[in-house]
């Protein structure tokens, strides 16, 4: 009974978990920002693309 109940008090394992779930949730922020700002980086590049190929170097 005693090696049960120290396993229930133990919470070492929990830190690990706390930082798997914020690790992920950073994830999903990184991933849903990147979505969303990618048709605004493609459009910009569409356009410097555009405007640099009318140029011609010496």
């Amino acid at each position: 009974m005693n090696k049960f109940t120290h396993f229930l008090k133990d919470e070492s394992g929990a830190t690990a978990i706390e930082y798997a779930l914020l690790a992920g949730l950073i994830g999903v922020g990184i991933m849903a920002a990147a979505s969303t700002l990618a048709g605004g980086v493609s459009t910009l590049m569409t356009n410097v693309g555009n405007k640099l190929s009318g140029i011609t170097l010496p």
